[in-house]
């Protein structure tokens, strides 16, 4: 099982195969696709090239394709890239240490909440992944957390396809880390995750960007979530 690795504090219980990060293949075919494919298509080009970073089954890989992106599909599983359909080609590969050479991307995304990795190196590869990768004059595509995801917890959704999400609990264990742990339950089958996460202000968010060679071009949604950036020259 190429490019996977058991990681500390990170598990999934739940029918299927379980990836060492604690994400279940079956729930995330289960899921359905949300704005997700609406909010990336009005902020990039049309056609454009997009690397898609830690794509997992695919849930936003073929929307893309069906829109005309050109999309190269990654992810540390096989077991998730099997379900992969649309992409121009998958890779199997940790994020963080992704080295396609040359080539460049009109577009680098970088979705899940992935950036709050609870791991700071871990996070700080992942953005040197989208700088490396991003073409000049393109665009790096970030996903981060609401401002209120661990307040009020435990919390709840129930979705119009009849599933819920809850997020259970945010505990911290040490440096600004918390171990978040979340519930999906459908009538016929319940998934959890245990994940580690730090949170990151605006203010850090964007330190973090820097540090990289990247800074925010705008928010592209009300809440936050939705980043658009640019690559910059990182300034010895």
């Amino acid at each position: 099982m190429s490019g996977q690795r058991v990681r500390e504090g990170y598990t999934g219980t739940g029918p299927g195969a379980i990836t060492p990060d604690g994400c279940a293949v079956e729930l995330y075919r289960r899921l359905p696709v949300r704005d997700e494919p609406d909010v990336i298509a009005a902020a990039v080009p049309a056609g454009a090239s997009i690397l898609e970073l830690g794509c997992g089954v695919g849930r936003v890989t073929g929307p893309l394709a069906e829109r005309g992106f050109r999309v190269t599909a990654v992810d540390e599983s096989p077991q998730m890239l099997e379900h992969v359909r649309g992409a121009v080609r998958t890779v199997c590969a940790p994020i963080e240490s992704l080295d396609l050479g040359e080539e460049r991307f009109d577009v680098v995304m970088l979705a899940s909440f992935l950036v709050h990795a609870g791991d700071e190196r871990v996070r700080d590869g992942l953005l040197r992944t989208c700088r490396g990768h991003v073409a000049d004059g393109g665009v790096v595509l970030l996903q981060r957390e609401g401002a209120d995801y661990r307040l009020d917890l435990p919390k709840e959704r129930t979705y119009p396809e009849g599933h819920t999400v809850r997020i259970v609990s945010a505990e911290p264990v040490g440096d600004g880390v918390d171990s978040i742990h979340v519930e999906y339950v459908f009538d016929d089958a319940r998934w959890t995750q245990t994940f580690r996460s730090r949170e990151l202000s605006k203010e850090r968010f964007e330190a973090c960007l820097a540090e990289a060679g990247l800074a925010v071009d705008r928010y592209l949604t009300d809440d936050g979530i939705w980043v658009r950036a640019v690559p910059v020259r990182v300034v010895p």
